[in-house]
């Protein structure tokens, strides 16, 4: 009988990714065989009862089958599976799927674009990871038209609250009246971190959307719609 880390048996079963997993336990939001655990050490077997907020996820439930799909966020949507406000989430957006899905990453409240969900944890932990700095691309339209200067500045690595950006990429499109439509690569993920980043070099976002993840594009994706991704896009992610 094959033991498994509680975290990943977390992620396996699609409640969260491992890092969130891991952020439930420490909160004393995990029960196994009717005892809270805290200790991210601790193993578990097929047969142990693993309850989560009171709810039942144990595996002698059939485990879902893994699902990927990328969706177009309008503005004005939350990316989380819920909202304790009541706002509407990228999860409403989905209709005729019967498995718990989670997004990958999040964009903004006010941010449109790609943004895939899952219930896959590892893959959620693989693709959020620092360490794999996966690129994802945004358009916006900016106050201003950053200057050479600027956007070295933008490009070389900015201070930002308490944290120095990494290197990333900003690319002039297009001018609009006395706007600027341009393009950035960035592999972090940081909250607003591209509105914060234009807003450093002098130039507010005034719209912005994500239009790709890695190898996966947004493409013709009408907004407020989703597709499936298919196995060779999400071996793509993994690679």
């Amino acid at each position: 009988m094959t033991q498994m880390r509680l975290q990943k048996y977390l992620a396996h079963a699609g409640v969260a990714s491992r890092r969130a997993s891991e952020e439930l336990i420490r909160q004393g939001r995990v029960e196994v065989n009717g005892k809270v655990v805290t200790d991210m050490g601790i193993s578990v077997l097929e047969t142990d009862s693993i309850r989560v907020d009171g709810k039942n996820i144990s595996n002698e439930q059939q485990i879902e089958d893994k699902v990927y799909i990328v969706l177009n966020k309008p503005a004005g949507y939350v990316s989380s599976a819920r909202d304790q406000f009541g706002r509407p989430t990228v999860v409403d957006l989905v209709q005729d799927i019967n498995s718990r899905l989670y997004p990958v990453g999040r964009l903004d409240y006010d941010t449109s674009g790609l943004i895939i969900l899952t219930n896959d944890g590892d893959f959620t932990y693989r693709l959020t990871h620092p360490k794999h700095e996966i690129d994802k691309v945004y358009e916006a339209l900016v106050s201003g038209i950053p200057s050479k200067s600027e956007i070295e500045r933008f490009e070389s690595g900015l201070e930002i609250e308490d944290y120095v950006t990494a290197p990333a990429k900003l690319s002039l499109l297009s001018a609009k009246g006395n706007n600027a439509i341009i393009r950035v690569t960035i592999h972090e993920g940081k909250n607003r971190q591209v509105r914060k980043m234009c807003e450093a070099i002098g130039h507010k976002v005034l719209t912005l959307k994500r239009i790709s993840i890695g190898p996966i594009a947004l493409k013709n994706l009408p907004e407020g719609k989703w597709r499936r991704l298919s196995p060779e896009e999400v071996k793509s992610l993994y690679q």
